[in-house]
């Protein structure tokens, strides 16, 4: 297994060299620990150095974790022949009690309602040729008392205005023609928009980004108009009923102002000329539309994708949404790109599955942030350590490399017990062997460890 400390040396600049040896104590727990990650657990597996005072401090330790991503990053997994995307995401940890920073109630689409818990946005950097996401930035959400309010006011003034006013078609009169380009940013935005800016100067002189992936909630124009401002392209998802239409080609009506929109997309009946691919696979006919299409609600022309499935035997038809703000993009990478998007959710499957990011307990500003901050460096360092694990074991994965890391700890301190170590060759096999118990792709003893 390699030296965790040597790995973390490339964060030396940033991080003092106490606080680097506490993250080596409580990696190496991590590594080698089972049940939950708390404090308290990391610290019954950490060995000389890491007691529980040691882990504490390393928590109420401010770390600046985005130079931290980096710098990793940048010196083990990054390939410089590589093409890299940003993702952006949400997740939710549920948490209970009152006291834990930025406690509130957010929408969890895996529970399907609001719940109580904590709420963090993330930026990933996607593989194109990997095909895996690597964290490189996390921030929590957190909603202040006046930002509650003004929500719940709005939300208010939306329901009274439905039941006091009839829709009447038209627009409202004396209305008039806005700069859709000149949108009030939501404060969640401005924290993706200030996430993305603060990483586009971390990576800028070496690593070119030009597409934000970001999922259907931010299929919308403001979402559009922070992602342009930012010097990126966005590729997102629209809703399955939008209302698109054709720009208009016909002539000049002879007054006013010439016409814009032409006729509004029928998604039963699209015309074959957009049709750029169709296949037939276990009776599921898949059409794949590519055109440039306007949205009244944005500010500039789409490049759509549309992907309509069809069971041949029921004549059954679903049909998704995807677009782009850049226009020159081809369907196969706008799809492909989109697709990519959901890499970063393994991230957070990973972090709260065997890294503590729904574990921890911590319950101050500085120690929340380190905790879930650490839950997700430890899914980049995690992959560093696979790639290596796999030399030996090709589909090896987290719970291999756990299980291996443990049955070595198991096997070291019981060496501690013995009046003299056994011979070399003897010391292999033992500790070859009893790694491999409780792994999922266990490889033959004879094969050394990494």
């Amino acid at each position: 297994m390699s030296d965790i400390l040597a790995l973390l040396q490339c964060l030396n600049p940033y991080i003092t060299m106490t606080t680097l040896r506490q993250m080596k104590h409580i990696i190496t727990a991590m590594l080698t620990m089972t049940g939950q990650v708390t404090m308290l657990n990391i610290s019954r597996w950490t060995d000389k150095g890491g007691s529980y005072r040691t882990v504490q401090r390393f928590f109420h330790t401010a770390i600046p974790w985005a130079l931290a991503f980096w710098q990793f990053f940048r010196q083990h997994l990054h390939n410089p022949a590589d093409v890299y995307l940003i993702a952006g995401d949400e997740t939710i940890v549920t948490k209970s009690g009152k006291k834990t920073y930025g406690l509130d109630r957010f929408f969890s689409s895996l529970y399907g309602q609001p719940v109580p818990g904590l709420s963090f946005f993330a930026l990933s950097l996607i593989s194109v040729t990997e095909r895996h996401s690597y964290p490189v930035m996390v921030e929590q959400i957190v909603r202040t008392a006046e930002e509650k309010a003004a929500a719940k006011a709005k939300q208010d003034k939306k329901k009274a205005k439905r039941r006091t006013t009839r829709c009447k078609p038209g627009r409202p009169k004396g209305s008039q023609n806005k700069d859709k380009t000149q949108v009030t940013f939501t404060p969640e935005l401005l924290l993706i928009q200030t996430m993305i800016q603060k990483l586009l100067r971390l990576v800028a002189s070496t690593l070119p980004l030009t597409y934000l992936l970001l999922d259907g909630k931010f299929g919308n124009n403001p979402a559009l108009q922070m992602t342009r401002q930012c010097g990126l392209q966005l590729v997102s998802k629209l809703r399955h009923d939008a209302a698109l239409y054709f720009p208009y080609d016909g002539p000049y009506r002879g007054r006013g102002p010439y016409r814009k929109y032409g006729d509004k997309i029928d998604y039963d009946r699209i015309p074959d000329k957009y049709l750029q691919q169709m296949t037939i696979e276990d009776d599921i006919e898949t059409r794949i539309y590519q055109m440039t299409m306007l949205h009244k609600e944005f500010a500039q022309p789409l490049n759509i994708v549309i992907i309509i499935k069809t069971r041949l035997e029921t004549q059954s038809r679903a049909h998704v949404i995807l677009f782009s703000s850049d226009l020159a993009l081809a369907f196969d990478l706008l799809i492909d790109y989109y697709t990519l998007r959901f890499q970063i959710e393994f991230n957070f499957r990973d972090a709260k599955q065997f890294w503590g990011l729904e574990d921890f307990m911590n319950v101050k500003e500085v120690a929340v942030t380190n905790a879930a901050n650490l839950a997700l460096f430890m899914v980049n360092l995690s992959h560093l350590l696979l790639r290596q694990f796999r030399q030996f074991n090709p589909q090896a994965g987290i719970l291999d490399l756990k299980a291996h890391c443990h049955g070595r700890r198991y096997v070291s301190e019981t060496l501690k017990l013995l009046p003299e170590i056994p011979d070399p060759i003897l010391l292999s096999q033992v500790f070859d062997t009893v790694a491999q118990l409780g792994c999922i792709h266990p490889v033959q003893p004879c094969l050394s460890s990494p």
